[in-house]
């Protein structure tokens, strides 16, 4: 056995230097999270070689003072907590006070401030970890900080360095999710000495709006939804993409939680099942929103690098997040986004939500609603109501609304023609509807079914032989914790053992399915999140095989009093902008884009 011994300081802050730092973005992360934190309502990053050979961060924040120079390099020393209480109540971005030190070990550092209240600036220089004495030096009011190059003194960890160019996407990306983060802030990028990025700062909204379609492009305003709603000491606002706008790599996702970054997997998990109806497989949510709560309601303190947090209430930040884009994805209707803008006032407290290019999600209710007789339609729907135990809900499913005034046109306008049995043709005061009437259909069949569900009480099926399951301890406990919720979903699990369950009865929807894999995937979920929506989630997918096989199907030949029909159930119902498998069920051409296909002018 070796002797113990104290490590000495310059390979104490190389090692946590091994944790902050992995590559030059992480140093910019961290010099720009002072920054902010220093007040700065302007910031200028400036890279050179990748950030291998410089990464200069400048700011306008308040400033350090000539004497707490030195202590900004040292270990664990921070003008931002200075109690556990502070450390339960964490408003900053950065607050373990070893980023300047840790960074200071790998380069050759450089620190020029000038504090408000000093006629002249200051600059300290490290070189590996060895301090001199500070100098005057010129610079307005704020901080510089000089990184040059980084791992020098590290060589195998200089060997795990990229290329430059990835490098350099690395610090972009990084600078773009903070400038979503701070939109009152400026922010300047540049590398090799040209500018690269310049974000104003936001000063309403529309501007705010305008950096989202900066970072997430051009076309994200016009296809997502505002998000503000507040309960419970939660408050989310935002954007979040529509699922017809979903990408195919999880690389537009931003969630800030009190202004810091974060990838959690309850919120990960919650925006998953919002959009689990209505986005295609394989797709991806487009997004940027903002979490504010309590502070002492969050544990930020659970990653070197700040890149986790814990949330003390789990449970219902999950169940916040998912109610909130639930409903607010179950709003959009087909013909929305054909909408006049029109703004509503906000009312303190509640719930905002409306796409960016319209907020009228009325209208469906000023126009006429007929009968849409297409003969299988109500198939799926007696099927259904027999494993309910009641008649067909047929006759209680259309929507009747009031004859539309003379003059007006609905958002998806009136049916001309079909075209090959498979598509209808309308026209609206902005142009061309295209609709695929199956899919549209196979929407509005499956909405009913779900509608009579919830309206309904479930069968359940009791099994021949009970089944004994070989579970977790904890997924025993949370069976036995949660029974009666389960049999709210006519299934009926009760705890045999420390790490068994037994299951006696299953939903009568689901006969035929996996008891037993179903179980555990319930019970982790259950054991993992608090609650879980499997049992939800798998008879909706047998609702929406149900609507897909009761629909009207292509090659069917409509009347134009049909496809009318269809356009106005379309419009009254929710989520109709997508079938049951996250596929476009409309889209509109204006008269712009014909006459551009044909290049007209006007």
């Amino acid at each position: 056995m070796t002797v113990i011994r104290l490590l000495p300081p310059e390979l104490i802050n190389q090692i946590a230097a091994g944790e902050v730092i992995e590559r030059p973005s992480s140093v910019v992360k961290e010099l720009v999270e002072n920054s902010l934190d220093a007040g700065a309502t302007r910031i200028e990053v400036d890279i050179e070689a990748g950030g291998t050979r410089l990464i200069r961060v400048r700011d306008d924040g308040g400033g350090i003072h000539v004497d707490e120079l030195p202590l900004a390099v040292a270990s664990h020393a921070t003008s931002k907590i200075g109690s556990f209480d502070d450390l339960e109540h964490v408003a900053s971005m950065g607050f373990r006070g070893e980023a300047l030190a840790s960074v200071s070990s790998v380069s050759r550092f450089a620190l020029t401030s000038r504090a408000r209240d000093q006629d002249a600036a200051f600059r300290i220089e490290v070189d590996g970890g060895k301090l001199q004495a500070a100098r005057p030096a010129q610079h307005p009011q704020g901080t510089s900080a000089e990184v040059r190059d980084l791992f020098y003194n590290v060589p195998a960890r200089r060997k795990f360095m990229r290329a430059e160019r990835t490098e350099f996407a690395h610090i972009d990306d990084l600078l773009k999710s903070l400038a979503l983060a701070r939109g009152s802030v400026e922010f300047r990028l540049s590398h090799n000495g040209k500018p690269v990025r310049i974000w104003k700062a936001a000063r309403d909204e529309q501007a705010a709006l305008q950096r989202v379609a900066e970072v997430l492009g051009e076309e994200f305003p016009a296809q997502s939804l505002r998000i503000d709603h507040a309960m419970a000491g939660l408050h989310l606002s935002g954007w979040v993409g529509l699922p017809t706008a979903s990408r195919a790599q999880a690389d537009s996702q931003y969630f800030y939680v009190n202004g810091r970054l974060v990838r959690d997997r309850i919120v990960a998990h919650a925006v998953r099942q919002a959009y689990a109806d209505v986005l295609f497989h394989g797709r991806h949510a487009a997004f940027v929103l903002y979490l504010e709560l309590d502070p002492a309601g969050v544990d930020v303190n659970v990653h070197p690098a700040k890149h986790e947090v814990r949330f003390r209430e789990q449970r219902l930040v999950h169940d916040f997040l998912f109610r909130t884009l639930h409903e607010a994805l179950a709003q959009t209707r087909a013909g929305m986004s054909s909408l006049p803008t029109s703004e509503p006032a906000l009312v303190p407290g509640s719930s905002y939500v409306a796409p960016t290019s319209s907020a009228a999600t009325a209208w469906p209710s000023q126009f006429s609603q007929n009968r849409l007789n297409l003969g299988v339609r109500d198939a799926p729907l007696a099927g259904y109501a027999a494993l309910l135990g009641e008649s067909s809900p047929a006759a209680t499913s259309s929507v009747s609304m009031p004859m539309a005034e003379e003059g007006e046109t609905p958002p998806l306008g009136f049916a001309i023609a079909q075209l090959k049995s498979i598509f209808v043709l309308a026209e609206n005061a902005h142009g061309m509807v295209l609709v695929d009437m199956h899919a549209a259909h196979e929407r509005i069949t499956y909405e009913k079914l779900k509608s009579g569900r919830a309206c309904s009480n479930l069968r359940s099926q009791m099994l021949l032989v009970p089944l004994g399951i070989a579970v977790s301890a904890k997924e025993a406990a949370a069976a036995e914790e949660h029974a009666e919720a389960l049999a709210e979903w006519g299934l009926e699990l009760s705890r045999s053992g420390p790490a068994t369950v037994v299951v006696r009865r299953i939903p009568a929807l689901l006969e035929g399915a996996d008891v037993s894999q179903l179980s555990r995937d319930v019970l982790s979920e259950l054991a993992q999140h608090g609650s879980s929506r499997r049992l939800q989630e798998l008879e909706n997918e047998l609702l929406s095989t149900m609507a897909c096989h009761g629909s009207v199907r292509a090659g069917r030949r409509l009347s134009i009093p049909e496809m009318n029909s269809l356009l106005r159930e379309m419009e009254a119902t929710e989520r109709s902008g997508q079938c049951n498998h996250g596929r476009p069920t409309w889209i509109q051409l204006s008269l712009s884009e014909l006459d551009k296909l044909f290049m007209r002018g006007r």
